[in-house]
């Protein structure tokens, strides 16, 4: 758990910090509050080295290719990557402010706070324009995945994930034999959901294969609402910390599902926000990838990268929370309100076997 308060070298105890809302089982967040810096605004990251107590699923590395490597997004504003990777697509980052290697190995990621709305009041044209700004910013990394060309010699920075996708979710703790037939599960999903979800597990490694042969570009990896800002003139994309190559459609896939996931944006406006994030990704790459590889992209990654969630759900019944972040659903009303984002991952599934 992070503290209620930043270390008081940091932030001196007669300064506001507010705590902000985060995933606080990741063991290389130490906490995130909202302060102030040298007079205005800022939010504060405190960035930790491995070792923290904390679900080994959620571990931070010393490797710098692992998908959870501790100081990526240290050094993703300390080059200067993650405020130029989507600039000109008209996609910001949070301007950094410093950068404080501290005495006990932890690091203060100062940022200027980015003013706006936040993500979870966004709205679907707010995540339509998203994406296209997403589909631009990938369109241009589809020649340079690993960002080599950020560097006077070319050379891509050797922190980026390495195979994010891939690595993320077969780290995911899922408990085998898989109870399909759990009666919270039958009460919830009909037989031809949990049937195309069980499908989408055993084929996982088909899925993740297939999304190999995607055009790659430089991946966000975390797209969804709670890491949106909708400023005045545009959204800022928050967190850099899974920055690296990936394939073309992960992040759209993800700005799809994820924003309804944890409950934090009504349901109801699943299908909307579908159609319009496929077709706004779908312009801003006009030109670089064709209309239908773009969909089935979206389709093939957002399967690959959602394909343990059902499982993982299953195997927590009765057992723990079902959601351990961002949900504050009890455990009926969670696989309920699910529902509709699985049975929407579960069609991008079946059109991929199609």
């Amino acid at each position: 758990m992070s503290a209620s308060r930043p270390p008081v070298d940091l932030v001196s105890a007669g300064t506001p910090a507010e705590p902000l809302t985060h995933n606080t089982l990741n063991g290389v967040t130490g906490g995130v509050w909202r302060t102030r810096r040298d007079g205005r605004a800022a939010v504060l990251k405190l960035v930790t080295p491995p070792g923290r107590p904390g679900p080994a699923h959620w571990a931070g590395s010393d490797e710098p290719g692992h998908w959870n490597y501790w100081r990526r997004e240290v050094e993703a504003y300390r080059s200067g990557l993650a405020t130029a990777a989507y600039a000109d697509a008209g996609l910001a980052a949070p301007a950094p402010l410093a950068v404080d290697d501290r005495p006990d190995g932890s690091v203060a990621l100062w940022l200027a706070e980015a003013a706006g709305r936040p993500g979870i009041a966004c709205t679907p044209g707010d995540l339509g324009e998203t994406a296209l700004r997403l589909g631009a910013g990938h369109a241009r990394w589809l020649g340079d995945p690993e960002a080599g060309g950020l560097s006077p010699g070319r050379r891509p920075p050797g922190w980026l994930s390495r195979d994010w996708l891939r690595d993320y979710t077969l780290s995911r703790p899922v408990r085998e034999p898989v109870p399909w037939e759990h009666p919270v599960a039958v009460a919830a999903w009909p037989r031809p959901l949990r049937d195309g979800l069980r499908t989408l597990w055993d084929r996982r490694h088909d899925v993740l294969a297939a999304t190999d042969r995607l055009p790659r570009t430089l991946c966000h990896h975390d797209c969804w609402p709670m890491n949106l800002v909708f400023a005045a003139d545009g959204p800022v994309l928050l967190d850099w910390s899974g920055v690296g190559p990936g394939p073309v459609g992960e992040d759209a896939a993800n700005l799809v599902l994820d924003t309804f996931l944890d409950g934090l944006v009504d349901v109801a406006l699943l299908d909307e926000v579908s159609a319009t994030v496929l077709d706004r990704y779908t312009e801003g790459l006009r030109g670089a990838v064709a209309p239908e590889a773009v969909a089935r992209a979206v389709r093939l990654t957002g399967a690959a990268k959602y394909f343990w969630l059902a499982p993982m759900m299953l195997g927590r019944l009765g057992r723990s929370a079902v959601s351990q972040t961002y949900d504050a659903r009890d455990e009926a009303a969670v696989v309920a309100g699910r529902r509709p984002v699985l049975e929407l991952l579960a069609r991008w599934a079946a059109g991929v076997w199609d």
